[in-house]
């Protein structure tokens, strides 16, 4: 059965153009107008990815990001004329796991598009359970736990974590990291992975600003702490 992906963008022959092409790659494709539309639609069609564009009227990119990623681990990749980085960065904060700047080339448009769905479909292929310290990360089922509590991730940010928990005390740089996340490490967007690692953090560590798990390594990327130190006890 062919895979599904949702197209929303307000301009009807980027829409077709995008069809198109993901038409013939074998993608079955739905389109959406607006975000408040593509609400609607995928929480009926339950698609594989959407590709999603950031301005649009009756409810923007942001916002219907912002709502659904509270409903789904559907990937979402940005579809974005904006240029500033504070933009791509509010769209990654809110759960967005990659973007695409106007006017896009589309070879790389549809390597993106191929590249999270691969990951997606690793993800859910593998029959393994990562354990370190208290952490849980369940491959098969795409769920983590920190002491027996479960974290709603986004799909990227579950895949740093898988990544850096596969081989604690190894140093992953950025782009390591990203070509686990997208298959190919693309110029540029290395400096997305900061932001994820930043989302997790809040997720999975008591005090984000002094981490227990991931830690820093300064001019080299991240790594899993090989054995994080026990917590220390509050005085109060």
């Amino acid at each position: 059965m062919p895979q599904t992906i949702l197209v929303v963008d307000d301009e009807a022959k980027l829409r077709e153009l995008i069809r198109f092409y993901l038409e013939q790659e074998g993608y079955r494709v739905a389109e959406a107008r607006n975000g408040r539309e593509a609400l609607f639609i995928a929480r009926d069609l339950h698609p594989d990815l959407i590709l999603l564009d950031l301005m649009m009227p009756e409810m923007s990119g942001y916002e219907f990001v912002r709502v659904f990623s509270k409903e789904s681990t559907t990937p979402v990749i940005m579809l974005t004329a904006k240029v500033e980085d504070t933009d791509k960065v509010l769209g990654l904060e809110l759960g967005a796991d990659d973007y695409v700047t106007k006017p896009f080339n589309v070879p790389e448009l549809l390597a993106r598009v191929r590249a999270v769905l691969r990951r997606m479909h690793k993800g859910a292929a593998a029959p393994d359970l990562l354990r370190v310290a208290d952490i849980v990360v369940d491959l098969a089922g795409h769920t983590a736990t920190v002491s027996d509590h479960a974290v709603d991730l986004t799909p990227s940010e579950f895949q740093i974590l898988a990544t850096l928990m596969t081989t604690p005390g190894r140093v992953f740089s950025r782009l390591d990291l990203l070509d686990r996340m997208s298959g190919d490490a693309y110029e540029g967007y290395e400096r997305t992975i900061d932001v994820h690692v930043s989302n997790l953090r809040t997720k999975i560590e008591t005090d984000p600003r002094r981490p227990r798990y991931i830690e820093t390594v300064y001019g080299m990327g991240y790594r899993f702490a090989p054995e994080p130190p026990p917590q220390k006890k509050s005085n109060s």
